[in-house]
């Protein structure tokens, strides 16, 4: 799983149950008009609340820090590990100013996990 799957699936565990096919359902009598399933709900999830109730969140500077945020969500969170999540999320600068790449890699996963159905304040988005 890519590092940004992993801290996908943190955040919204649900998802993988989603994903899970449900028991089959009773097959419908013959001549009975088909109805459409309808879509799963979508859950908005609060990422700024889910995170502050996590253990260990007060001594960690989640908000601003992606090595924290990784920390927190129990990821590794070596230069490695965030250069390799930098090459996920098509981070085109050089991954050697590492404190620049860390500024982008917190933006761009606050930002897609909004984009993923994550309530996130506009102050910790791009």
């Amino acid at each position: 799983m890519s590092i940004f799957g992993s801290i996908l699936s943190k955040i919204f565990p649900s998802a993988n149950a989603a994903t899970a096919p449900a028991a089959p359902a009773a097959p419908a009598p013959a001549g009975a008009p088909a109805a459409a399933a309808p879509p799963p709900a979508i859950t908005v999830v609060d990422v700024e609340a889910l995170l502050d109730g996590m253990p260990g969140a007060s001594s960690l500077n989640w908000r601003t820090s992606i090595v924290d945020l990784m920390k927190l969500l129990g990821l590794d969170s070596s230069l490695d590990a965030r250069k390799q999540l930098a090459a996920e999320l098509s981070y085109g600068a050089d991954t050697s100013d590492s404190a620049k790449m860390n500024i982008w890699l917190h933006r761009q996963v606050m930002t897609k996990l909004a984009a993923n159905g994550g309530k996130v304040p506009a102050e910790l988005r791009d």
